[in-house]
């Protein structure tokens, strides 16, 4: 069953629209992710269609020859990271203004995830080879 969800950036030049299939948040530890928002990316997974209002203050970065990351131009406020292929969208879960319970189920890139932190509950935790193994077994 689809929900629908709302957020905007820190200045409200880019508001999103969300359809998400479920309520799941995952995080991501990979180098990028954290260099990107200087932690792990807490992110909704989940994302069936995002529709972006504001698309003039929204810029992208290349962040890989896979994916790209998108933020508002304005505030720089981090908005989503979407594959170039496939669909797969993940929006950081905090932009949402819903204040809905979240359920934190997964952590990815575990193999990069640095000791000086540990998340308390118990989430599914795969290594970046498992993620991509993942990833090309859906294509």
């Amino acid at each position: 069953m689809s929900t629908t969800a709302t957020g905007r950036c820190l200045c409200g030049a880019v508001t999103l629209e969300l359809t998400l299939n479920n309520a799941k948040v995952g995080a991501c530890h990979c180098n990028m992710c954290r260099t990107w928002g200087g932690g792990p990316l807490l992110a909704l997974e989940s994302v069936e269609a995002m529709t972006l209002h504001g698309e003039k203050h929204v810029a992208t970065y290349a962040s890989s020859e896979w994916a790209e990351r998108g933020f508002c131009s304005r505030c720089g406020t981090h908005l989503f990271y979407r594959l170039k292929e496939g669909g797969h969208i993940a929006v950081p879960v905090g932009l949402i203004d819903d204040g809905r319970a979240w359920a934190f189920e997964s952590e990815i890139f575990i193999d990069e995830k640095p000791a000086f932190y540990d998340f308390a509950n118990p989430t599914h935790k795969m290594t970046g080879a498992e993620v991509f193994a993942a990833f090309s077994q859906q294509t």
